[in-house]
């Protein structure tokens, strides 16, 4: 990379996340965002009574990706800021990260044969301001499992799902749940790497 190129920085603790940025070899650091997620969610209506088709995940997913890009792009104003979000809806009804296996296996058991949708957010901030941004909606079906496969999963996978908003994860055994998925693989993992990369290149901080 050469000296001229703006730093790029991770505004997330996700190691989904760093993880696909190193896989595709994109230099980069990491400092989390510290952000309380729950004012911003209760501000946009994090309920079944929000506005819109899907209720209010199109706007909390775009506008945390925005709020965690700024936080850390405020103090790290000439590095280039990745912010990014995730929020799950079934219906109008938006879901946070399970806290616990009992609730993960509730909402499982709930999503089983129907379609739910991912909406993800990303954005690029640059000195506290966002330059960049762009949403992602992924639509998934998971098939009709039986109790005893969902008990089986869970015991495989464990607490890592915990980190999932989903209780799933799609790069493992987290397949097994499906039966149909529309959407960008990378953004249903928590990052939408192609159009983030495209716009990376297109500011000069990856090579074209």
């Amino acid at each position: 990379m050469s000296s001229g190129r703006s730093a790029i920085i991770l505004a997330s603790g996700s190691a989904v996340r760093a993880n696909l940025m190193r896989g595709a070899q994109i230099p980069f650091e990491i400092v989390p965002a510290d952000l309380d997620e729950s004012i911003l969610k209760r501000e946009l209506g994090n309920g079944p009574d929000a506005e819109g088709e899907h209720g209010a995940g199109p706007a909390i997913s775009m506008a945390l990706a925005k709020a965690k890009a700024e936080l850390v792009s405020a103090q790290h104003p000439d590095a280039l800021v990745i912010g990014a979000d995730q929020v799950m809806t079934l219906g109008k009804t938006c879901y946070d990260k399970p806290k616990d296996m009992q609730e993960a296996r509730n909402r499982l058991r709930a999503f089983r044969g129907k379609s739910h949708l991912l909406h993800g957010g990303v954005a690029l901030a640059q000195a506290g301001e966002t330059i960049w941004d762009h949403y992602q909606p992924s639509h998934l079906t998971m098939r009709d499992f039986t109790d005893g496969f969902l008990d089986a999963y869970l015991e495989t996978a464990g607490p890592a799902v915990l980190s999932s908003v989903g209780a799933y994860q799609l790069e493992s055994i987290g397949a097994q749940l499906f039966e149909r998925i529309d959407g960008d693989y990378f953004a249903i993992l928590g990052l939408p790497l192609l159009p983030l990369m495209a716009e990376l290149r297109r500011l000069g901080a990856l090579d074209t």
